[in-house]
């Protein structure tokens, strides 16, 4: 039987997992000042709830969603507010965070609804999910509430659970499954209780087996979950790309996954949905992998958000070697860091130190128009072309060839014997004609 895929697509020969992929995931506890962002998620920035001089608990929330498309935010240490200032962030923006003290207690606020799952109305669930402050945890930080309350919710038929992991060198996702896939599935049952008649279908990829066998076990019997392999490619856990794979249905730029009846939600987030509404707990923590050939004994930590990225390279064991790249999240659509003082937001899946910098390494040179960023493009789109009219500034001539179906997965850049920077000229066109339009 052929295994469920899409078109395009690339597959590293040196997927970097092997690394940590076998390292259980460790707890990392923080013992001086940790700085939690205010926008850690697509929309407004929280609202602060706090000032200086207030002493704040495990689990209390310190920022107010502002907006419909906003998130809460949490502490996810005791101690005192030294200030409320702007701090860099992986983006390379200032960002308003609370900066907290640790004092290394960890009091937590108590829970007083003891409710489980099953006693609560769809109502109750989606209200403990946005008070928790859940947001897409696989990078693009969409509040989950929101995703979970489509207009259409009667008419959402798969809810699909992204446990791919596609990006190279990632193993946070992978370890999730085979430490607690019994918690997955439970927030798997958790979520399409939220619609009449939506199944869940948890992908997973094939170079996963120890995986699928782990969460075949602990949705055995169960008549409204199911899960599918899906082939080993890059980028095979994007909304699209795995919406196709899955139900063969076809999600463009202009479209959300809700108007082919279908709900994603990264391996994480599900497993912060069933913490939320379970145990009542918000998101506070997640797990980074800490990888790289210049790490010295690479692993997977449970971290609490806002702690310093560069205290995870010291419990790595730190640098083997300086290294000249580093990117916070996947070597294909993470971000080059040039400083390692940067709290860990709910967005952070990794942390990648290289010895070397292949990009840098390599000089583009012409194209020699050879297709082979045509033949990878999950969107069925010309890179190639667009590119050039990107460095051109013809905005009208890039929306014209379908421009805005980009995805930005840097398959192009990636597969091209040029090394041209292909997926960098079309993202900045993209963010400008979005930029006018959201003017207009």
């Amino acid at each position: 039987m052929s295994i469920l895929t899409f078109k395009g697509g690339v597959h590293p020969h040196n997927d970097g997992k092997d690394l940590s992929k076998a390292s259980p995931i460790a707890d990392y506890i923080p013992t001086g000042e940790i700085a939690i962002p205010l926008a850690q998620h697509i929309g407004a920035p929280a609202s602060a709830l706090v000032k200086k001089g207030d002493r704040v608990l495990v689990n209390q929330k310190i920022g107010e969603a502002s907006g419909f498309i906003s998130a809460n935010i949490h502490s996810s240490v005791s101690g005192t507010v030294k200030n409320i200032e702007p701090r860099l962030v992986a983006s390379g923006d200032k960002v308003l965070s609370v900066i907290i003290e640790n004092d290394g207690l960890y009091e937590t606020v108590p829970v007083t609804d003891k409710r489980g799952s099953d006693e609560l109305s769809k109502e109750e669930k989606l209200k403990l999910i946005k008070e928790a402050g859940i947001v897409g945890m696989g990078g693009a930080g969409f509040p989950t509430s929101v995703k979970l309350s489509p207009k259409n919710a009667d008419d959402i038929e798969y809810y699909i659970v992204n446990g791919a992991e596609c990006e190279p060198y990632l193993t946070s996702d992978y370890r999730r499954m085979i430490e607690t896939p019994e918690l997955i599935v439970k927030g798997a049952k958790i979520a399409i209780s939220l619609f009449k008649k939506a199944k869940a279908i948890i992908a997973i990829e094939d170079n996963k087996r120890d995986a699928v066998a782990k969460i075949k076990e602990a949705v055995k019997g169960d008549p409204d979950i199911e899960v599918k392999t899906v082939y080993t490619k890059y980028p095979q856990g994007g909304e699209r790309s795995l919406i196709y794979a899955t139900t063969g249905r076809m999600v463009n730029s202009s479209m959300l996954p809700a108007d082919v009846n279908c709900v994603v939600n990264n391996i994480d987030t599900v497993y912060a949905i069933y913490n939320a509404v379970e145990n009542k707990l918000p998101l506070t923590h997640r797990i980074v992998t800490v990888t790289g050939n210049a790490i010295a004994n690479p692993q997977n930590f449970r971290v609490p958000i806002g702690t310093n990225l560069a205290e995870l390279v010291d419990a790595a064991g730190g640098f083997t070697e300086q290294p000249e790249k580093v990117i916070s999240g996947g070597p294909m659509m993470g971000m080059a860091l040039y400083n390692l003082n940067i709290p860990v937001t709910k967005g952070t899946s990794a942390l990648l130190c290289f010895t070397g910098d292949e990009v840098k390494a390599n000089e583009p040179s012409n194209c020699i128009n050879c297709g082979r960023c045509v033949s990878v493009c999950p969107g069925r789109i010309m890179p190639a072309r667009l590119s050039v009219l990107a460095q051109n500034g013809d905005k009208e001539g890039f929306v014209a060839l379908n421009g805005m179906e980009c995805c930005e997965c840097g398959c192009c850049s990636y597969i091209c014997p040029a090394k041209r920077h292909l997926t960098q000229a079309i993202k900045s066109m993209r963010k400008q004609i979005l930029a006018d339009r959201k003017k207009k």
